[in-house]
């Protein structure tokens, strides 16, 4: 019979058990004189067989059974009611060996009749059931496992040692499940919320629950919650019927624990530290650790690092402390406060001895008014926030109602989180350092304040796709020239961030110098390619064996026109850029001007070409780069419809039209570098300009000096009178002197300052210079340059004209023109 067969027959005697067991009586001489139906079954002897027979006739051991007194001794047997069990070897009556259990207790004193009765079994079910009953016995009295079994009211019927261990007393008979812990909860999911339910339900199916965690107070330690890992397993009878319930539990608290602190590490290291921004990271150590490992966290970082500055290798002090994160709104609750605040920590306070030590402080449990109005006990752990051996600040934990002291896995689950963060932190700070930089870098190379020019109005927005740096290589400009003009730039550098916005500030540099040279437009872009071929081959690169020309503007395209208000005209040309969109005042058409294409920079190909259009008062020009319009995502044909649509309403203001145009054409994220410049034209009135036709004659010196002076007295600037005709009998002297050939042409221009050009047929260029005390002459353009604001000289196709201009003075308040 195997073991499980006895345990589903329930019978709990013992394969020897006399009232069970093949048993054989023998008397003094051990001769069989008993022989029982369960000895048949097991030996093979039918009765008349074995009855008479010495019992060492079937003893494998001895055939004569000559020493069975050695196997089965007569003297010195056990008084009676003793039992003396051993393992023998018997034949069965078939011939094979037979490995048996046997015992033996005496029946009557020796020589009075049957001296013994001898039980036998066999020997493999005996060892094992005897292997079962120590298992048993070890787990009522030596198992670390807490048993209970529970009826079918769900009522407890046994428990063994370890449960009153864990539990700290024994009386539990007649208890539910859920009375024997205080404030119990099951904290494993897809399980019913009670231990009564999930029994019930293992009755119900005949499942077991395995592993089940289930938290609550034993009565040992009713002030500190235990977690167990319980088991449930369906009991039955051998007919099937229902006995209940067994429960096996181990109080798994600390293996929890730490399972749950390893857990609130790897969220911490997956969600704190997701952005360079330093109260983000703050927000999210928050949302990881409350309410799972604290209450509440303050966050407090040192001003200094909060600017991005290197902070201060070592301690910190306990000023200039900044709380980027906090509680707000309730004693558990952590929320963002207003706005960042200033901290001043009492010198005696945890917070300002975690900063001067660099060290964790913890404080005693001190009593806070709760958030029913009673005083609770709150402890607090304040750990300093440090990254390569310098302080950035504090984090403070704070538990509510809790009395008894930190372990060391909090301790160190406390230093682990905040280390995590700080290392966070620095990057961010360090972020902030380099965006610092790059933001100033970015404001310093672009335009700070557009001029204010009469000829022009102007608006733009500029989109860096390297949102996080804020910084691009595209770029846009507006230059002051000679004679009211305006140069008005576009760029698009290839690439983004820091390295396109220096190639962007070098070649904005170089724009604006050429421009101030007042090339032509194609002339412009042509000197502007010739620098970038010469950076390129100064920075040559080897490729594939082969060195090639190599610089980071390499590429870029631009856009250049210059808009002259007096004319209307406006003269462009372009390096591979799109052509602006050109609104037409009256009708409200947008067009994109056909425009010569030209080469990008450096690349070489076809010249550079300059188309000139007259613009009526009124016109509005967008100059743009292509990621305005042009995307992997976007069709071209659309934007630049959309673009249309919001330029048809030009009569709006055009900061508005600036932001219109972005909502409608970049919706989402930008995934390139974006510039846009809307521009209004105007044009001066005829009143704000005289011109006169001269002769190479020295006459037309003393004309131009009269009709000049009378002009300016009629604009009523009398006291720039002697300054303009000075001016004017200089350059038109040096006109007729240098270029007595062709014709000669004074233009007064009053706009924001008072403009004086002669222009004549020469070409050759006027020096400035400091004539000796000796010399006649050679001081005239040195008188004009020091009585006006600036002069100058740009060429045309015709000759070169001569400038200079003088700052309007007011009579009697502002000037008004």
């Amino acid at each position: 019979m195997s073991a499980v067969h006895a345990a589903g027959d329930a019978d709990f005697r013992g394969p020897l058990d006399f009232s069970r067991a093949a048993t054989a009586v023998l008397d003094a001489d051990d001769t069989v004189v008993g022989w029982s139906p369960a000895a048949e079954r097991l030996l093979g002897y039918l009765p008349q067989e074995v009855l008479g027979r010495p019992v060492g006739t079937i003893l494998a051991d001895r055939a004569d059974g000559s020493r069975t007194a050695a196997v089965l001794p007569g003297a010195g047997l056990p008084a009676t009611g003793r039992v003396r069990r051993q393992v023998l070897r018997m034949r069965h009556r078939d011939g094979r060996v037979v490995r048996v259990a046997t015992a033996v207790l005496p029946l009557s004193p020796a020589g009075t009749g049957p001296a013994r009765l001898l039980a036998v079994a066999d020997a493999e079910e005996t060892e094992q059931w005897e292997a079962l009953q120590s298992m048993l016995r070890g787990l009522a009295t030596q198992s670390p496992v807490g048993l209970a079994i529970y009826d079918t009211d769900l009522r407890v019927v046994w428990t063994n040692a370890a449960l009153y261990s864990e539990m700290g007393t024994t009386q539990y008979a007649g208890l539910g499940p859920d009375e024997m812990v205080a404030d119990g909860e099951i904290l494993s999911e897809r399980y019913p919320p009670t231990l009564e339910e999930t029994m019930r339900q293992v009755i119900a199916t005949g499942e077991p629950v395995i592993q089940l965690h289930y938290r609550g107070r034993p009565p040992v330690d009713p002030e500190r919650d235990h977690v167990w890992s319980c088991s449930y397993y369906w009991l039955r009878d051998a007919t099937g019927a229902s006995l209940g319930v067994c429960e096996e539990t181990m109080d798994v608290t600390d293996r929890y624990l730490a399972q749950q602190r390893l857990d609130l590490l790897v969220r911490a290291g997956g969600q704190v530290g997701t952005t360079l921004d330093m109260t983000r990271t703050a927000q999210e150590l928050s949302e990881v650790t409350v309410p799972q490992f604290a209450d509440e966290v303050t966050v407090d970082l040192l001003e200094a690092v909060l600017e991005g500055d290197q902070p201060t290798w070592g301690i910190a002090p306990a000023g200039d402390v900044i709380r980027v994160w906090g509680p707000g709104g309730g004693a558990t609750t952590a929320e963002r406060p207003a706005a960042p605040r200033r901290i001043d920590y009492p010198p005696d306070s945890p917070q300002a001895r975690s900063l001067s030590s660099g060290r964790s402080v913890q404080e005693r449990p001190v009593h806070t008014e709760g958030a029913d109005g009673q005083p609770q006990p709150r402890a607090r752990l304040v750990v300093p926030l440090r990254a390569e051996g310098a302080t950035l600040g504090v984090v403070t934990f704070a538990w509510d109602r809790r009395r008894d002291p930190f372990d060391a896995g909090e301790l160190a689950v406390a230093d682990e989180l905040v280390a995590r963060t700080a290392v966070s932190i620095d990057n961010a700070r360090r972020y902030t350092r380099e965006h610092t930089a790059a933001l100033m870098l970015q404001h310093s190379l672009l335009p700070q304040n557009l001029p204010e020019l009469s000829g022009v109005e102007l608006a733009h927005r500029y989109l860096p796709a390297d949102n996080k740096a804020g910084v691009g290589g595209d770029w846009f400009d507006v230059i002051a020239l000679s004679g009211t003009r305006v140069g008005l730039v576009v760029g698009d550098v290839v690439g983004h961030g820091l390295r396109a916005a220096a190639t962007m500030g070098r070649l904005r540099t170089s724009v604006r110098a050429l421009a101030r040279l007042d090339f032509a437009p194609d002339e412009l872009l042509a000197r502007l390619d010739d620098l970038v071929n010469q950076a390129a081959n100064e920075g040559a690169v080897p490729v594939d064996g082969q060195t090639m020309p190599y610089d980071e503007a390499l590429g870029v395209t631009c856009l250049y026109a210059v808009y002259d208000p007096v004319s209307g005209l406006c003269r462009m040309a372009r390096a591979g850029h799109p052509p602006p969109a050109v609104v037409d005042p009256a009708a409200g058409s947008v067009t994109f001007p056909d425009l010569p294409a030209g080469p990008p920079l450096g690349l070489g190909g076809l010249p550079f070409e300059t188309a000139e259009m007259k613009l009526p008062e009124g016109s509005l020009l967008a100059l743009f780069t292509d990621g305005l319009v042009q995307s992997r995502d976007r069709d071209l044909a659309d934007q630049l419809d959309g673009l249309r649509s919001v330029l048809t309403e030009h009569r709006r203001p055009l900061g508005e039209l600036c932001d219109r145009t972005v909502e409608t054409l970049l919706p989402g994220s930008v995934d390139d570098d974006v510039a846009l410049l809307l521009v209004r034209t105007h044009m001066l009135g005829r009143h704000q300009v005289a011109v006169w036709d001269l002769t190479s004659d020295p006459e037309a010196v003393g004309f131009a000096r009269a009709v000049a002076t009378k002009k300016v007295g009629e604009w009523g600037l009398e006291a720039l009178s002697f300054t303009t005709e000075l001016v004017v009998s200089e350059l038109v002297t040096n006109a007729i002197r240098h270029a007595p050939s062709g014709p000669i042409q004074l233009r007064l221009i009053r706009d924001r300052t008072l403009i004086c050009e002669v222009s004549d047929s020469g070409h050759t260029s006027p020096h400035l210079r400091h004539a000796r005390s000796d010399d006649e002459g050679g001081r005239g353009l040195f008188l004009v340059a020091q009585m006006t604001q600036q002069w100058g000289t740009r060429y045309t196709s015709t000759g070169k004209t001569i400038w200079a201009e003088q700052p309007l003075v007011p009579e009697g308040g502002a000037d008004e023109f």
